[in-house]
């Protein structure tokens, strides 16, 4: 039996961890996001009904589990508040079971308005960030001078604090991206209004969660994005503004390292990514359409649409590698029915030679690289809601195989989901 299992994205994110979190938290006391904000997305699907999720942790829908959001994450209290209220007419809610540690920093509407006065000014070299101000939050946290949720608890210290803030933001919009100032009245009037029912909310996290554990209570660690959009690790610049890799889990929540952590890492049978950056599997052929289609790739936050492309084990092999993984998931099996051939990334080939490479770290520049593709039968029918290993057809078994042989480790795929909703798994693992 695994304590506290930490559920982490391999790729670029979208890989499906809000349903793994919801599947498995039935057997868990906790659930603790520790970083990102409402630019994730998590959805769930129950019985035919899509619940999306953007910073409330997936396991809220079970009774009984404590949500925790962890200092590593960026709040807007807007988004906070209108999740509440979406759960809560779903008859699901929150009192006395979502504890926010005082040290979130909070997202406001000049960052929003920052996030996207930057990304107009960068047109032709645009990032590709959701517009939700996140980026902005984290700089105020590095810099010292952002307000946390836990300055909601003194009126006076928090409206100077504001005011300082949105002269100096107030100053950038107008004088250099020529953009409109935001009112400081406002602002403050909005966020009071959000005061009495945040900080009741407001609690020791790493208190909490290090208490839990010492007692074996059992927690799941619920990442947000993906291993190779971390501010560090991932491919700059085009990153998320958090890590998103195994060291944010701590950083972010304050847990002690002593304790017995198992990590899960979820992978797609495919790859996707929104946003701009590198991706040297994308497909823009009626493979690529395929996928996009019968995936649903819409970016649950922005309704962006996903780029689409086969699965990359080199990028696989790194995020095994950086977080650590013990065992992984993969997701989204059943969106590959019916392609007569598929392929899988097992290394990169730099354009002008013979020259391989095995690890992005070698890599100077991702334009002069393409990949060099393994090709395997694929199966022409159905693998949805299949719950047992022996169900699968016999390509989807080797497809399975393939990736577990392929990979820098040796470890193995212990979950397979096959369908949206969350009894559409293959479990082979003890939880």
């Amino acid at each position: 039996m695994k304590q506290n299992i930490i559920v982490l994205g391999t790729q670029w994110g979208d890989e499906g961890k809000g349903k793994i979190v919801d599947l498995l938290t039935n057997k868990f006391d906790y659930v603790v996001r520790y970083q990102g904000g409402h630019n994730a997305g998590h959805t769930i699907v129950v019985n035919c009904k899509k619940i999306i999720l953007h910073l409330i942790p997936s396991g809220i829908l079970h009774n009984h589990m404590i949500c925790v959001l962890g200092n590593g994450v960026v709040i807007s209290p807007k988004a906070l508040i209108k999740e509440i209220n979406m759960l809560s007419s779903l008859n699901i809610f929150v009192h006395n079971r979502l504890f926010i540690s005082e040290h979130c920093p909070l997202v406001l509407d000049y960052h929003i308005n920052m996030d996207i006065a930057r990304e107009k000014f960068l047109r032709k070299q645009l990032i590709g960030t959701t517009g939700k101000g996140i980026g902005p939050s984290y700089e105020d946290k590095v810099s010292r001078r952002g307000l946390k949720i836990g300055d909601l608890r003194n009126t006076n210290v928090l409206m100077k604090k504001l005011k300082n803030i949105i002269n100096y933001y107030n100053f950038q919009l107008v004088n250099y991206y020529g953009g409109s100032p935001l009112e400081y009245e406002l602002v403050l009037e909005e966020l009071l209004t959000y005061q009495n029912t945040l900080i009741k909310k407001i609690k020791d996290v790493p208190l909490i969660l290090n208490e839990a554990c010492y007692l074996k209570k059992k927690i799941i660690f619920e990442g947000a994005q993906g291993t190779f959009l971390d501010l560090d690790h991932g491919i700059f610049p085009y990153v998320t503004s958090s890590n998103s890799t195994i060291g944010g889990v701590f950083t972010g929540s304050g847990v002690n390292l002593n304790y017995n952590f198992y990590v899960l890492g979820i992978v797609k049978a495919y790859c996707t990514r929104v946003g701009f950056g590198p991706f040297p599997t994308e497909l823009h052929d009626a493979i690529g359409t395929h996928l996009f289609t019968k995936g649903m790739e819409f970016g649950s936050t922005t309704g962006r649409k996903r780029r689409t492309g086969w699965l990359d084990l080199v990028l696989l092999s790194r995020s095994i590698l950086l977080n650590s993984i013990h065992s992984l998931c993969l997701t989204k099996l059943d969106v590959l029915d019916g392609l007569s051939e598929l392929k899988i990334c097992v290394a990169y080939k730099h354009i002008n030679s013979s020259k391989i490479f095995t690890t992005p770290c070698d890599i100077l520049d991702w334009n002069t690289i393409e990949p060099v593709y393994e090709v395997l039968p694929g199966w022409m029918q159905s693998t949805v809601g299949i719950k047992s290993m022996n169900q699968l057809p016999s390509e989807a078994k080797d497809y399975i195989l393939f990736i577990e042989k392929n990979i820098c480790t040796r470890i193995f795929i212990d979950m397979i989901s096959t369908g949206p909703e969350r009894s559409q798994t293959i479990v082979n693992i003890e939880f």
